[in-house]
């Protein structure tokens, strides 16, 4: 059985992942993601907070493989705040805009939750 499932919350606070050159960053971001679509590692919702919303606007490397998460019932949260603060409101192309009260909620029912 897999250690994802749909009460399982994936929180993406950069745009990458890891601590590192920013091109080696969205490198593993990338197949992080790719990796969870392409094998059905299905978590019940991925939030986006702080630089992590860089990654559902246009121009976004992981665009294409968020749509298909979301496509396949991954629930896709981008914190409203964040994207005002980065003025990338008009850009989002994935996910539904929330607020942190939507990304504890999500938090609260999880019992899983992962912070990459």
């Amino acid at each position: 059985m897999s250690d994802f499932d749909s009460n399982t919350v994936i929180l993406i606070t950069r745009n990458g992942m890891g601590d590192a050159h920013p091109a080696l960053q969205q490198k593993l971001i990338g197949t992080y993601l790719s990796l969870l679509d392409q094998n059905n590692l299905l978590p019940g919702a991925i939030c986006f907070y702080t630089e992590g919303v860089k990654l559902v606007v246009e121009g976004s490397p992981v665009l294409e493989t968020l749509v298909s998460l979301q496509k396949k019932g991954v629930y896709l949260l981008i914190c409203s705040t964040c994207l005002d603060f980065f003025q990338l409101a008009e850009q989002v192309r994935v996910g539904i805009k929330g607020g942190m009260t939507d990304i504890i909620e999500a938090q609260r029912r999880a019992t899983k939750v992962i912070s990459i």
